[in-house]
């Protein structure tokens, strides 16, 4: 029978074949040797001294296993790991699959956007901002699905009360058929990694297990997710419907099974591209410069001309944008323009009309859009 044990040098759970004495992680190369029980002293007693341990294993005694959570530090930026209880933190992913048919010509830019905002108006340290592109050079930085996956584990890492927490993700999203009869219209929502054909989508419910319930009181995520089928893709128990007029209302998206979604304790808001039945696009109609995701690209004007001061302000401004697109001449210009200037003009879809997408916001708790105050 195998048993589990953490890599010596990055933590993460590593499978020990049986009657081996060593394993070399695959994710570090670290090599981690196992002494022989019948030569180690005895071990000490359970006594979980920080929130991070893990609670004991089945086929473990309670009072003899006490190892902490994975640390995925090696994902981290470049340069010494940030400190796991920093104030602001953001993983920050733009996915274009350039050279296949599926390729989308805006979303490395809106992750450079995305990046400039929360460094120039957010005030995120560099150090503490994971970007992951195709462009970047560091092999576990490019947004395959392992590495998306690690680096949603190191977001969360290490969280206490006080920090506040981003995840930007710009790509393709989808769908597949739900069998638990957990979700309200029957699919799962998902998203798309570079490799997703050979390694496969990353699923709503386990986006949840990672980056939702964990959170302890007083921690804060947003999520801005801007891809196809994504109004619910963080599995948030409650969806803001709101109409053209502003009128809202809240939808109960928890699961009829019980299994609660939501968090520890901490508050989790996330704005998405559009509705879990329709698509994104990625657009130049918008910046009349370079191509971007149209729900990126909004969120960020909204912000970038004080329209950014409630959930409500920012969702009703997105939806405006969006809705007028081509039909209206003072898009592209002033604050927005300079940020999108220092991006490289590339290959561009063009849109005319409005496009076919409303921005979604779901939440762990239902709020008052209008008056709750906005910041990252």
């Amino acid at each position: 029978m195998s048993m589990l044990v953490n890599c010596s040098h990055c933590w993460t759970p590593l499978q020990l074949p049986p009657g081996a004495r060593s394993i070399r992680c695959s994710i570090c190369q670290a090599v981690t040797r196992i002494a022989d029980a019948r030569t180690a002293p005895p071990p000490p007693s359970y006594a979980p001294s920080s929130t991070h341990a893990l609670p004991p294993p089945s086929s473990a005694p309670s009072s003899t296993y006490a190892p902490p959570l994975p640390c995925p530090y090696n994902y981290a930026p470049p340069g010494p790991p940030p400190n796991a209880h920093g104030r602001k933190k953001a993983v920050i992913c733009g996915i274009s699959y350039r050279f296949s048919r599926y390729e989308l010509k805006g979303c490395i830019n809106d992750a450079k956007c995305m990046r400039y905002l929360v460094i120039n108006k957010f005030h995120f340290p560099e150090d503490s901002i994971l970007m992951l592109t195709e462009e970047e050079t560091d092999p576990y930085r490019i947004p395959t699905k392992h590495n998306l996956r690690m680096a949603l584990y190191w977001l969360v890492q290490g969280c206490q009360p006080g920090d506040s927490l981003l995840f930007h993700y710009s790509g393709h999203g989808s769908r597949q058929i739900n069998y638990t009869g957990d979700e309200v219209d029957g699919y799962d929502e998902t998203l798309c990694p570079l490799d997703f054909e050979s390694q496969g989508m990353i699923v709503d419910d386990e986006i949840n297990e990672t980056i939702v319930r964990p959170l302890p009181q007083g921690v804060k995520l947003h999520a801005i997710i801007d891809a196809c089928h994504s109004g619910t893709v963080l599995d948030l128990p409650f969806l803001c419907r709101m109409n053209r007029n502003g009128q809202y209302a809240w939808e109960d998206h928890r699961p009829r099974s019980g299994m609660w979604k939501g968090t520890n304790g901490g508050e989790v808001i996330s704005f998405s591209g559009c509705d879990d039945n329709q698509t994104s696009a990625d657009t130049s109609a918008l910046s009349k410069i370079t191509s971007t995701g149209a729900m990126t690209f909004c969120f960020i004007e909204a912000i970038e001309r004080g329209r950014g001061t409630t959930y409500g302000s920012i969702l009703n401004s997105m939806r405006a944008a969006i809705r007028n697109t081509g039909t209206r001449n003072d898009l592209g210009g002033g604050a927005t323009t300079s940020l999108l200037t220092m991006l490289v003009t590339g290959g561009s879809v063009g849109v005319g009309g409005g496009l076919k997408q409303e921005p979604q916001l779901t939440a762990c708790q239902p709020f008052d859009v209008y008056t709750k105050p906005f910041s990252l």
